[in-house]
């Protein structure tokens, strides 16, 4: 049985992510020799919609007279908040009365949170965005997986993301078979499971395995609001305040005070440019008890006051 999947793309769209959700069932209908998945496209306009490189892509469809399909995917990238509209919010609410099935990729989790449709779900974005969302949407339960498919909406991170979670519905629907035989054609050799988290681990990035290194991080990832000393994080990992010292030293290359200040104002960073939180908002967010301590520590990491970071990376 053919499956049609529409894909509603947000103006400023990511390319990257568009060729990962329709290839994957191109890829599907020419190596199985069946007409398995059909696709349409919608935008706001219901002409066109422009990706975030500039290129054009036509459409046959708008908000307004979405067709009625098996799978309804709102695809969007950057600046994704400027382009939903209530026209936008009120076509997807009524797909979703009508029963549509409605899932988000790349940041298209921000678009259908706004709607209301994620709250208490899992889901997951595009690991840039997730400082914001997670202030923004306090109701959605925001995971780290590269894809969520478990839940009402599906969602997925966006980038070689969709191309994993489009597989994965392959397999549900056709087989394993045929996602791997799918995959191989894509050249794609590294199938990730949802439960995969998007950014490269620690131990990846640093090339260590230390178990203590990796739980005080995590300690620290969990308290940036009311930030930890190092003194308390040793004591609740088992090891010295001296042995989480060496650790940090010696996989590092730094001092837990730093590492941690370098955690919060990193968020803080993306805070103020990805939501309309004011200084001491922010602030507060991200462990700092007054708005003067925190402006100083920001100019003298960045080169930049909190109030200016705005006007130089928007």
């Amino acid at each position: 049985m053919t499956q049609h999947f529409c894909f509603l793309l947000v103006e400023d769209f990511t390319h990257i992510a568009f060729g990962c959700a329709i290839d994957p069932l191109r890829i599907a209908n020419l190596v199985s020799g069946e007409e398995l998945y059909t696709w349409s496209l919608a935008s706001a306009d219901g002409d066109r919609a422009m990706c975030s490189n500039g290129s054009i892509t036509l459409v046959e469809h708008g908000v307004s007279n979405l067709p009625i399909s098996d799978q309804l995917f709102v695809l969007s990238g950057i600046n994704m908040r400027e382009h939903i509209t209530p026209a936008l919010l009120g076509a997807l609410r009524k797909a979703s009365r009508h029963g549509m099935q409605i899932g988000a990729l790349c940041s298209g989790g921000w678009v259908l949170a706004a709607a209301g449709m994620l709250d208490n779900m899992k889901a997951a974005i595009h690991w840039e965005y997730h400082d914001s969302f997670m202030e923004e949407f306090p109701n959605v339960n925001l995971v780290r997986n590269v894809f969520v498919s478990d839940e009402k909406h599906m969602t997925a991170s966006g980038g070689t993301a969709t191309a994993d979670l489009m597989l994965h519905l392959i397999e549900r629907d056709h087989g394993a078979d045929l996602s791997i035989a799918v995959a191989d054609q894509m050249v794609y050799n590294a199938v990730r499971e949802s439960t995969a988290e998007q950014k490269v681990s620690l131990q990846s990035r640093s090339g260590m395995r230390n178990p203590h290194l990796v739980k005080a991080i995590a300690r620290m990832q969990e308290t940036i609001e009311s930030p930890l000393s190092g003194a308390e994080i040793a004591d609740e990992i088992g090891i010295s305040t001296r042995q989480l010292e060496r650790l940090f030293g010696r996989y590092l290359n730094t001092s837990p005070k730093k590492y941690f200040m370098e955690l919060r104002l990193e968020r803080a960073r993306h805070l103020l440019v990805q939501t309309e939180s004011s200084v001491i908002d922010v602030a507060l967010a991200c462990g700092f008890e007054s708005a003067g301590h925190f402006s100083r520590v920001y100019r003298a990491t960045f080169g930049v006051t909190p109030m200016n970071q705005r006007r130089t990376l928007t």
